[in-house]
């Protein structure tokens, strides 16, 4: 497994760029006798078991917050694995094909489907599990999203909004016009945005993640912009809370003068996974390994199965720190852990 860990950490896979790592992942799988199918937005995946019934299905996500530009190396540091992705989700990817390697389809009663999907991270916004769940929703009966880490289960969703919000004028010369600026419409609504009172239960945040514009120490700014991103437990407060926020952000580009374009740039759902009885069997599984489990709340592809009513959750299935920075790590023990637990959780959904 470590081999295969390392194989495929090296290989990038930013969002909306998977296409290596994709194209790996889909040599991988036919090195092991399967025959991978690709979709229209780049999903690898896998259809076993017998033709007839609901699938369980199994994914993990092909994606990392890493670009082409950062070195996805990996080294080893204290008896840990470090690099860039290789826990988020190199590691998730690499217990699942670990799994096909041991896995005997013949055997199974139940149709079994496995999935490596784009789009996870940031800007990714679901797309690759909301497109095959848009085309396969009513043959699936159950869902598990490998993701995070091992002992964890995501059993509620955070869901969220984002927004890429874009402020213009005319712009200027600092001393020879007196024009609106574009960066002070942004800094309006960005101070407003912050005196917004949010709810603590159910939890509510609000954040701008990034900004930019002008042109320069002299310029009157033209153009600026940044990315919001609101989130919350609740599907009522997060609607709320997102009417709230673009009345905010109209009203501080008018009073300034400028004018805004508001594009939405992200859409997680929020709602009940309906996933009691997939969490029992998950936790009758993990106890046969001396297993504990806690229950999370978390904005992952299981996410997408609310729109369908699918019972699902993200289970984590390595240990590992530091997600989403360049020197991320993996215990390498723990990924044999992993994939006990998730051959144990098959062999439990086959006896349903």
């Amino acid at each position: 497994m470590l081999d295969d860990l390392v194989r495929i950490a090296r290989t990038p896979a930013p969002s909306h760029q998977e296409h290596r790592r994709a194209e790996l992942v889909s040599t991988m799988w036919r090195e092991l006798g399967f025959s991978p199918e690709q979709d229209e937005v780049g999903n690898v995946f896998l259809k076993l078991g017998p033709a007839e019934g609901k699938a369980l299905l199994l994914s993990a996500h092909l994606d990392t917050v890493f670009g082409f530009d950062v070195p996805h190396t990996v080294h080893e540091k204290n008896g840990r694995l470090v690099g860039p992705g290789i826990g988020d989700n190199s590691a998730s990817l690499t217990v699942l094909t670990q799994f096909l390697k041991n896995l005997k389809p013949e055997q199974l009663k139940k149709p079994l489907w496995v999935l490596a999907n784009v789009g996870e991270e940031g800007l990714g916004d679901l797309k690759g599990i909301k497109h095959f769940l848009q085309h396969h929703h009513q043959s699936i009966h159950r869902y598990i999203a490998l993701d995070g880490y091992l002992g964890m289960v995501v059993t509620q969703t955070v869901g969220s909004k984002r927004y890429r919000v874009v402020f213009k004028t005319q712009g200027g010369h600092s001393w020879g016009d007196s024009v609106p600026s574009a960066i002070h419409a942004l800094g309006a609504a960005i101070t407003q945005l912050y005196a917004l009172p949010l709810p603590r239960d159910p939890r509510t945040t609000l954040n701008v993640g990034t900004v930019a514009g002008g042109t320069s120490v002299n310029t009157i700014a033209g153009h600026a912009e940044f990315l919001l991103d609101l989130r919350s437990l609740d599907v009522h407060h997060l609607t709320q809370l997102e009417a709230k926020a673009l009345d905010l952000i109209r009203n501080a580009a008018r009073e300034v003068g400028a004018s805004v374009d508001l594009e939405r740039v992200g859409n997680r759902p929020a709602g009940d996974l309906n996933n009691h009885e997939l969490v029992k069997l998950i936790r009758t599984a993990g106890s046969r390994m001396d297993l504990d489990f806690r229950q999370v709340a978390s904005s992952t592809d299981a996410n997408a199965a609310v729109t369908y009513g699918i019972p699902a959750v993200a289970m984590g299935v390595y240990l590992g720190g530091n997600a989403h920075r360049t020197d991320e790590w993996v215990q390498p023990s723990s990924l044999k852990v992993g994939l006990g637990l998730v051959q144990q959780v098959v062999e439990a959904y086959q006896r349903l």
